[in-house]
């Protein structure tokens, strides 16, 4: 994570906290964001309850996929932010004492898992390979941003909004859009409805 924008996903485990990240770097909003972007936990124990007015599209999703409530902790170590753990579950709650301990200490954890592999990086190499991955999903995206800016005659911050509607609309990865757009298999014009 960058202060403003969603790195990528290191690893999700299962196929429903895959699409919970994806979606939230289609749409730059979430617990994973807000968790980044304030510094501090996001705590929302009934997704269904609170989540709507919060994140309007990623609560929605999070819902169809079956989550109730989310949790959200920043991985930094001082000032240098390393990324963000989700946890997600299916039933609605706050955490307990002992739950939101662990959920700390894997935090924690993570944290400390993303130095040691920094820096056992292979020489000549400025990012482990694990992390290098994530880091080249967003190229791609950023990429295909330039493209449609190009294309539709807009400015990159819109340019980015079309990218991530598209992906939103049609219930897309970010990432396979982009490719899309790389890949000239889609193309965005100028003033048109932005559809393949």
């Amino acid at each position: 994570m960058t202060p403003t924008r969603h790195g990528g996903t290191i690893t999700a485990t299962d196929g429903a906290a895959a699409l919970l990240e994806d979606l939230q770097q289609a749409l730059g909003e979430g617990p994973c964001v807000d968790a980044s972007r304030d510094e501090r936990p996001v705590l929302q124990p009934d997704l269904a309850a609170t989540g709507t007015s919060r994140w309007p599209g990623f609560t929605a999703r999070a819902l169809e996929a079956g989550v109730a409530a989310v949790f959200a902790f920043p991985l930094q170590v001082g000032a240098i932010r390393l990324g963000v753990l989700d946890l997600y579950r299916a039933t609605t709650g706050s955490l307990d004492r002992l739950q939101l301990a662990e959920a700390l200490a894997f935090a924690e954890a993570a944290s400390t898992i993303l130095l040691h592999l920094q820096d056992k990086a292979p020489s000549g190499q400025p990012l482990h390979p694990q992390l290098a991955e994530a880091v080249d999903s967003r190229r791609e995206i950023h990429q295909a941003t330039g493209m449609i800016t190009v294309q539709a005659a807009v400015g990159l911050a819109e340019a980015l909004l079309l990218l991530q509607a598209h992906a939103y609309s049609n219930e897309r990865s970010l990432i396979d859009v982009a490719k899309d757009v790389v890949a000239r298999r889609l193309r965005f014009a100028p003033e048109d409805d932005h559809h393949e």
